[in-house]
Parts: structure tokens; sequence; C-alpha cells
């Protein structure tokens, strides 16, 4: 089913070309191209986003699972993804969606609505799988509709977008996971087809417009020195030592086939991150403890178990020491 949805920013050019100004890339599309993300397509001069409303993914989740451990923790969200990806990471996890065309069954945001509404138990949508930023279209006039509904919006994303469009977006996101993949520029261009600042920016805007977590996949030999963790921490604990990181193992997936993360590393990450920041996570490690605490007196904030409680909040606020704790809820 070809839908024709034109693209937003994006500019036309001489010789029928036009320049996408979504993402970093600034991709110049001939006529019958697409641009790096493969979903935005010029046909005679006009820029055409070729996944608007086409759905590849659906599924009920934790919102723990995005992650996210400090908005409405013990909730569920209705999880959504399209296909396509401004990004070619070698380790990525959801290559058959991001880097294949699965496929799709194709909705309008009026009935994506529906479906939630009839959808009990859960706090909204996360627009998530695939990178949800070029996918732009579709959750710029779904977003609106889902709060119109009193539903959440939250997005999972690299954070490699232009500022304009974001600024846009923004309004209409209650909560953003931001996938810092690295603290260095060659690991950005050498492993994901990248670059490490426009997703430094993407966090600094963010974080002043919704509630954010960070999550960076450790891989092994690649971005897990010591060096560039606390590097990374630090720079995350300049903006605030209250935004949560979740450091995540890395195991082989797509085209990476180096061993999994040893676990005394990721003991020693999450011990470094922690001089900088008040709560990180350890993540794709069975066993580990996902608790919240008091930074302050260690009161336990958030049990996670088989049955996750909040369990020691008065408002925002410790109920032991009486410290603003850092959690929408």
């Amino acid at each position: 089913m070809k839908i024709e949805k034109e693209a937003m920013f994006y500019r036309k050019l001489d010789r029928d070309y036009v320049k996408c100004d979504l993402c970093p890339h600034d991709c110049q599309i001939p006529d019958g191209k697409v641009g790096r993300c493969r979903v935005r397509k010029n046909e005679e001069g006009t820029l055409y986003s070729l996944n608007y409303g086409k759905i590849t993914s659906f599924a009920l989740d934790p919102i723990e699972k995005k992650p996210l451990y400090h908005f409405y923790p013990g909730s569920r969200i209705l999880s959504i993804g399209s296909f396509g990806c401004n990004l070619t990471c070698s380790f990525c996890q959801n290559w058959q969606i991001a880097h294949r065309e699965p496929e799709a069954t194709y909705v309008t945001p009026e009935q994506l609505v529906q479906a939630a509404q009839a959808h009990k138990d859960h706090i909204g949508i996360a627009y998530t799988y695939n990178e949800p930023s070029i996918w732009y279209e579709f959750i710029y006039e779904t977003a609106p509709l889902i709060h119109a509904a009193g539903m959440k919006n939250v997005l999972v994303t690299n954070g490699f977008i232009k500022e304009a469009p974001l600024r846009k977006l923004l309004p209409h996101i209650d909560a953003m996971n931001i996938d810092l993949k690295g603290f260095t520029n060659d690991f950005y261009k050498d492993l994901c087809g990248g670059a490490l600042t426009p997703v430094k920016e993407t966090i600094e805007t963010a974080f002043k417009s919704c509630h954010m977590e960070i999550t960076t996949l450790l891989v092994s030999e690649s971005n897990d020195s010591f060096e560039e963790i606390e590097g990374l921490a630090k720079w995350i604990g300049s903006i605030s030592r209250e935004i949560p990181l979740h450091l995540s193992r890395y195991f082989p997936a797509y085209k990476m086939e180096l061993p999994p993360t040893p676990m005394n590393l990721m003991k020693e990450a999450e011990t470094i991150a922690k001089k900088y920041l008040d709560y990180v996570y350890l993540g794709n490690i069975a066993g580990v403890d996902r608790n919240t605490y008091c930074p302050q007196c260690r009161e336990e904030i958030v049990h996670r178990d088989l049955i996750i409680k909040v369990q020691s909040l008065d408002g925002k606020k410790c109920k032991k020491c009486n410290k603003p704790i850092s959690i929408v809820y």
C-alpha cells in the first residue's frame, strides 16, 4: 500500500534535488532516491515519508523495559515501531526492522488512538524499536491526539535529530530515553555512522522540556574504557546529577561479533558513573539490584522485583530524610 505523505523539514534545490533538514546528515537527495535513513524519498522534487502510518511492531511493555525507571514506575505502556534508522550501528539490536523493510500494518493517527484506548491499564504510547525521529510526521500528528485522550507520549531515540524539528515535537513528548552510544566522535563515526555533538545537543535541549533518562550500551573493546565512561558520566552530571543513566551490557548482534562486555567491567563502570550521578542502573544483566534508593540516606524508594512498588515517597520527597527525588509518579 503506497501512502503519499509529504515530509516536513526539507528544501527544494536545483535539478529536482531536495535537502532534508530533519537530521544532521543533511542529505541532498536526487529525484527517485532516498536519504540515508531509507524512509524519506524524493519524487520529482517533493520529499515523501515512506513509513508514515506503517507499524511493524506493537506490544504492551513494562515502562522499565524502555528503559525508564523514574517515569511512572511499575506502569505499562503500548510500544510501537515502524522501520528505518538514520544511524548504522554495527551492534544494532533491532536490525531486522531498522535496516530491513519488514511487513507493516497501516494505521492512521486516529486509529492508533482508538487502539490505545481499547487497551486497558497502560499510560500511553512509546515510539520505539526503530528510530522514531525518522517517523516524524506520523508521531507529530499522533502525539497531540494521544495527549487529548489523556495518555502519555514517550520517545526511545538515538537523539540524532536537528534542533528545529526537535523543538517542534517536544511540547507533545512527556518522556524520552536517549541512547548516548559512546563519548567519542570516532566511535560514532566508525561504528554508528553518525556524530556525537548533535546527540549531546539533543540531550541538553530535551532535559529542559521533559523527563529524560539516558542509556549507554558498553560495547567490548570499543566504548568501554574507564576514561570514556568517566567522561560520559561527568558530562551528564554537569547537566544534572539526577538524570538516570542505564549502562547496558553488550552481546554480539547484527555485524558485531566481539565477546560480551565482561561483568567486572560493568560493575566498575557503575562505580565510576556513581561518582557523578545519583541514579545509575545496569541493564542486560540478570540478578542485579534494580531498586531506586535515596541518594542522601539510601532509603529504598522503588522496589523492583516480580512486583514493582513505590514505597518511600512523600509527594516527590524521600519519606525518611525529605530529600527531593527525581521521579515522575
